[in-house]
């Protein structure tokens, strides 16, 4: 239940909001145990934490090795599933995650007493255990990796959202001659009448769908693994499945603290709406708009600060899937699944040469070997470093060991302009994004949120409330907002368009499945490249 404002759940105080609102992750140090042969870059992981994979058979030697490392330093390595619970006994096997996908360890990495080394850090650092662990056996240790920190990340100012400590430049209405506190290149984006989340008015019907289902068939399926979808006219229930379990287990988060039910839950006295609350329903929003004949499924696996540990990626990639086997299987309790929108990304610390976990990758490549279309996000940081898990497929020139495959097709998109004349400034690029589309001032629908920051002006006047627009006001349940996010459900959208109708049985074989998904894909990725006039 919420709170009397509405604003976060109920018996939520302020040590929940500082508690929640403290940044997870550690940014990676290159310089930092440095070993011959591996150039690093910056990254953002969980400090004390490894996720080793069974394949190969060489899951004990990987740990035999971490847990030598960790040593070295006066640490020790626990051992836990993707859930955090403890393996039995320390060395049981994990079971695959799906067919063709291995079982995934991971491995907290914890301080029991001094370390032998005396430049080593006050608490534990998955990092330094890796690269030792490396230097060690003289081997790459393939199948180990950092558990990293993704994000959903709406285009703002980076690390703050607008001037701080004020809202606007003090004490003056407006800065010669900027209107605002000067936001330059992409940082303009995050500006309200700029690209920035806004409360808007939409006129009109909302999108319809067909009367009736020819017999047979049923819906194309959009899986959004995001932040949730709140409550909107536009999203009713025989529209967008909001809980998914399996085998009487929920998937994904469903904590009280849902960014798309309580628009304010964390940053401390800002009295603001959270920046990726609602990001999720105008997510789907964007889906209905153009496959208003789909059905959505709708996973939330982001909190309110946008957050996602990779562990927990995986863990619900593999329960989705898991779901959408079965159905193409024609087992008891599946889902059918057609395309998958993921608006989320990090930036791997060695993306070449294949030497960085392939799980996740592992994960989707058997989501497109059952004919399921996969869309992400290229990223916010207007950079063209690749980012993950856009680009893990097999792009021009490509140096990440991927090879090409006859699968359902991995699509990256990049965001365009509105008129679709140029490439939205904030959008990242290079061979790796394989598409861009709609992505700046896109209209989509926002839960009814109401935040603390409200008119700038009132004057009432015969008996009637006048004001300027506040400016987190939702109550009238649309918005205008930017990013790479918005642009792949976009895509996701225009290929469920293309599949129509689909087979209601599992009768049809993997590879028709498939060959359906190509073609659709292939189809709305030409409706998008010709729509796209960025190119000079």
């Amino acid at each position: 239940m919420a709170a009397d404002d509405g604003s976060q759940p109920e018996n939520w105080t302020w040590r929940d909001r500082a508690a929640g609102s403290v940044p997870r992750g550690r940014t990676l140090d290159p310089t930092i145990e440095r070993v011959p042969g591996i150039e690093a870059f910056p990254t953002v992981y969980v400090p004390d934490r490894l996720l080793v994979a069974s394949a190969g058979g060489e899951r004990s030697s990987r740990l035999r090795a971490l847990d030598e490392a960790a040593a070295t330093f006066g640490w020790r390595v626990e051992l836990e599933d993707l859930r955090g619970e403890p393996l039995p006994d320390g060395e049981s096997e994990p079971g695959p995650l799906l067919p063709e996908v291995a079982g995934v360890t991971r491995v907290r990495v914890v301080a029991p007493g001094e370390s032998p080394d005396a430049d080593a850090p006050l608490s534990p650092d998955a990092w330094r255990v890796l690269q030792r662990a490396r230097r060690l056996t003289r081997s790459r240790l393939e199948g180990v990796g950092l558990d990293h920190v993704l994000a959903i990340d709406p285009v703002r100012v980076n690390p703050f959202t607008q001037t701080n400590p004020f809202t606007q430049t003090n004490p003056f209405t407006q800065t010669n001659p900027f209107t605002q506190t000067n936001p330059h290149g992409a940082a303009e984006y995050a500006q309200p009448g700029c690209g920035g989340r806004q409360p808007i008015t939409r006129l009109g019907a909302g999108p319809t769908r067909m009367a009736a289902l020819r017999r047979g068939s049923r819906r194309a399926v959009v899986a959004i693994l995001d932040t949730g979808c709140g409550a909107h006219a536009w999203l009713p229930d025989d529209v967008v499945t909001r809980r998914l379990e399996i085998d009487g287990r929920p998937i994904g988060l469903t904590d009280e603290a849902d960014p798309e039910r309580y628009g304010d839950l964390y940053g401390q006295l800002d009295g603001e709406i959270d920046p990726v609350a609602g990001h999720g329903t105008f997510i789907a929003g964007v889906v209905r708009q153009v496959a208003p004949d789909a059905d959505l499924v709708s996973v939330r696996l982001a909190d309110a600060l946008g957050v996602i540990e990779e562990s927990l990626l995986i863990r619900t990639l593999a329960d989705v899937l898991e779901l959408a086997r079965r159905h193409a299987a024609g087992e008891k309790g599946g889902t059918a699944i057609d395309v998958l929108s993921l608006s989320l990304s990090y930036y791997h610390e060695t993306p070449e040469d294949g030497l960085y976990s392939r799980t996740v990758y592992d994960l989707l490549r058997f989501a497109r070997r059952l004919g399921i279309a996969v869309v992400c996000s290229a990223g916010n940081d207007a950079i063209d470093r690749p980012s993950f898990p856009a680009s893990l497929w097999a792009w021009p020139d490509a140096d990440n060991g991927i090879a090409p495959d006859d699968l359902a097709e991995h699509v990256s998109v990049g965001a365009l302009n509105p008129g679709s004349t140029s490439v939205a400034l904030f959008s990242n690029v290079g061979p790796w994004v394989r598409v861009y589309a709609p992505g700046a001032s896109i209209v989509s629908c926002l839960p009814a949120f109401e935040g603390g920051r409200q008119a700038a002006t009132r004057e009432d006047l015969y008996r009637r409330r006048r004001q300027t627009i506040a400016p987190e006001d939702y109550r009238g349940g649309f918005a205008t907002w930017s990013g790479t996010s918005f642009a792949a459900p976009f895509v996701a959208g225009l290929i469920a368009a293309e599949l129509g109708m689909q087979p209601v049985t599992a009768a049809a074989t993997s590879g028709s499945a498939v060959d359906r998904s190509r073609k659709a894909t292939e189809a709305a990725l030409t409706v998008v490249s010709a729509d796209d006039g960025s190119r000079v």
